[in-house]
């Protein structure tokens, strides 16, 4: 087959071809596409519609022009893409709620914080912003490198001069091919501030640079809740995160009813799916604290929240929504850009600042430089001029007679070529007096400034402290005003709010059924029949809970381990619910021993088939993961017999050996975890029947037994703990 093919074709392996051209793929999507630039803070989509515009003479002082004249040129001249990317890339500089410093000024329908699409292309309009022409500021003065576009046609700039911090100001975000960007915005007037701070003291470590700029700052506004420390490693390594909650305030009503007003929303959170998030959470019964949302806003946000009761705390209401909707989010760092030698690295805020800096330290050479030569220049052409001002008669006389006028008058005034060519096309008007003394003074104020522009490319400490007082200056520039104003409050981590499972979830009576074959499900309400509940077949009922949907249920396993769950998240229905052994990890090798919903204070006497026991509180059993918690520690051989409620002052157990004995509550120990003291002494292979917990004062209700034992009359059967007991009664040695 190859034979019949004309050129070269050389034979190589897919696996080889495809990584060669997938690596090249991703080359061009990480240096093309998708990470900005540490100098300008752009991409190139971003910096070819703001050159693009500056070709178009969209400066802020001119008339608006249609954006698809601009996408057009974009796309038609430098970025050879679909134009709804380009428009959207241009619509994004354009929005307010999405750039902190706006790029592009639009007018018409740019969208909302709604996320509300922009009008068509083909409606819409617009001009570059003051911060555009400082990004803008020195391209014409050689201040750049410039390359060709994609198809040779044109030369567009490599970078931009970027007299504004963009990248820190406006932030950036962006997905390549392994790594990506994510840089929150923050406010110029203090990035210049820290800028300014570390031309002046290059040894300013990051703490000195967040004393000024002490964190990010969001178009949205809203509260950043982080520790000081965090916001430190984060900008200290380019990796981190910061932590966004909504800005509120609580209105007072009539007759003591308040309300809460959110203001402001966390950063890149759309306003209606944040209502609509929060309203599916009602309908679902996951906000019973909340009786209603409205969105009263207009220009300004402003989203009502209304308690169902007044009686709830509005820290509590706020804490419970900034857990379950987008009213809290995080917003990542993770400073990776390009670097001024265009490879991506994570940079660190230190490193970002700098790398500006020395971008700048080079545009302002450049510049100097170029204008260093448009100064000689001119000053080599006015020295021509007050040359034949002198003469000016031979001059006249050799332009009119001098077949070779421009050789005649270098020869006989030593003009250079350039001089020569700029008396020729002098024009007359200029043979005045008057014009003489206006080029003396041009040539004396050019010499004056072409020494500055010498002394400047001379001495480095010089530039630095022109570009400090640049800084200075945007400091004032973009400090001032309702842009420069910071808009998100920065506050310390607030302590840990508990909130328990009673506010998240509506408290509603339900009954809990295990079935014999460890099937779990609940029942709405307590006035359950449970003799007409069905099960599968051969399966039928082994324990009834009644509890609350906002209480937390232990299920205590034979391997002395402890799980819990939520009763609220339990299957509901009439279905058969599930095995228990989905929910958390219990081996197919142990059974249930206990199941009940834990209680605030209660304890729980739990012992094992060796008669070791002690007192355990319902609270400290409850595990946070799958594989439970190991709350009694068991021997080989052994497993958990009692886990029973401790609710009285006296202990009764009988062994196997069919010994009953009683002894009080306190000789037992509180534990965490253990293996317990012996409850009564065995000998030989017996072991723990049975332990139960009970008043003195009302006296014992033994399992399966109908009367209660006074106290009174069990005193043959009280004695020390871990002692054999004596012969039990026969209703003690009853299987319940």
């Amino acid at each position: 087959m190859s034979e019949t093919l004309e050129g070269h074709v050389e034979e190589t392996k897919l696996a080889d071809a495809l990584s060669e051209r997938y690596l090249a793929y991703a080359l061009s999507t990480i240096m093309s596409r998708s990470l900005p630039d540490v100098r300008d803070g752009l991409k190139p989509v971003h910096r070819r519609l703001v050159y693009a515009m500056h070709q178009l003479k969209l400066d802020p002082t001119s008339g608006f022009k249609k954006c698809a004249r601009v996408v057009g040129d974009v796309i038609g001249k430098f970025h050879p893409h679909g134009d709804a990317s380009v428009y959207e890339a241009l619509v994004r500089l354009a929005q307010d709620f999405a750039a902190r410093y706006p790029l592009v000024e639009g007018q018409g329908n740019f969208g909302s914080i709604d996320g509300d699409n922009a009008a068509a292309m083909r409606y819409t309009e617009a001009r570059l912003t003051e911060v555009a022409r400082a990004l803008l500021d020195g391209i014409e003065d050689d201040a750049v490198d410039f390359r060709p576009t994609y198809d040779g046609e044109e030369q567009e700039p490599v970078v931009l001069p970027a007299a504004f911090p963009n990248l820190l100001a406006n932030g950036a975000a962006g997905i390549a091919v392994g790594m990506a960007t994510s840089i929150p915005p923050h406010n110029a007037a203090e990035v210049c501030a820290a800028a300014a701070l570390l031309v002046r003291k290059p040894q300013s470590t990051t703490a000195d640079l967040l004393a000024l700029m002490p964190g990010p700052d969001f178009p949205t506004g809203g509260l950043i809740v982080e520790d000081e420390d965090a916001i430190l490693r984060a900008y200290e390594t380019g990796r981190g995160g910061f932590r966004m909650r909504a800005r509120w305030q609580v209105e007072q009503g009539r007759f003591g009813t308040w309300q809460i007003v959110v203001t402001e929303i966390p950063y890149q959170v759309q306003k209606s799916r944040l209502i609509e998030q929060v309203a599916d959470l009602l309908e679902l019964k996951k906000l019973p604290l909340l009786g209603d949302i409205r969105d009263e806003s207009t220009d300004e946000i402003r989203l009502v929240l209304e308690p169902k009761t007044r009686g709830i705390e509005p820290e509590v209401l706020m804490e419970t929504l900034y857990r379950a909707t987008q009213l809290e989010s995080r917003f990542g760092l993770n400073m990776n850009v390009l670097g001024p030698n265009r490879t991506p690295g994570v940079m660190g805020l230190k490193a970002v600042l700098q790398a500006w800096l020395d971008h700048r330290h080079e545009v302002l050479e450049r510049r100097s430089r170029h204008r260093l030569d448009a100064v000689e220049r001119r000053l080599e052409i006015l020295a021509g001029f007050l040359a034949v001002y002198l003469n000016l008669d031979e001059v006249i006389r050799i332009i009119r007679e001098e077949d070779d006028a421009k050789a005649s008058l270098m020869q006989t005034f030593t003009l250079s070529d350039l001089q020569a060519e700029s008396v020729l096309n002098m024009r007359l008007r200029s043979l005045r007096r008057l014009e003489e003394l206006e080029i003396r003074k041009e040539h004396d104020k050019l010499s004056a400034e072409r020494d500055e522009l010498l002394k400047l490319l001379a001495d480095p400490k010089l530039r630095w402290n022109r570009i400090g007082r640049e800084l200075d200056g945007m400091v004032k520039q973009f400090g001032a005003g309702k842009l420069g104003q910071r808009r998100s409050t920065l506050q310390s981590a607030p302590e840990p709010v508990d909130i328990s499972v009673i506010e998240t979830v509506e408290r509603e009576p339900i009954t809990v059924i295990l079935s014999q074959n460890g099937w779990v499900r609940a029942v709405k309400g307590h006035s359950v029949d449970l003799e007409n509940q069905k099960f599968k077949e051969g399966d039928g009922l082994k324990l009834a809970i009644p509890c609350q949907t906002t209480d937390k249920l232990c299920f205590f396993g034979t391997d002395g381990r402890a799980f819990t769950l939520k009763a609220g998240d339990l299957p509901r229905g009439r279905g058969d619910g599930q095995p228990v052994r989905l929910l958390f990890d219990l081996s197919n090798d142990e059974d249930l021993v206990a199941v009940f919903a834990i209680k605030e204070g209660a304890k729980r006497l739990i012992a094992s088939s060796a008669g070791r026991g002690m007192l355990v509180e319902e609270e400290a059993m409850v595990a946070e993961k799958r594989s439970g918690r190991q709350v009694l520690n068991l021997k080989e051989g052994e497993f958990a017999r009692v886990c029973s409620p401790a609710e009285g002052d006296q202990v009764a157990v009988v062994g196997d050996n069919r010994r009953f004995l009683i002894f009080p509550l306190d000789q037992l120990p509180v534990m965490t975890r253990g293996l317990g003291v012996a409850l009564q002494k065995y000998v030989g292979g017996d072991g723990l029947r049975m332990a139960v917990v009970f008043s003195a004062q009302e006296g014992l209700l033994w399992p399966g037994a109908v009367r209660v034992r006074q106290f009174a009359d069990l005193q043959d059967w009280v004695g020390r703990r871990a002692s054999m007991g004596r012969s039990a009664p026969p209703w003690a040695t009853k299987k319940a």
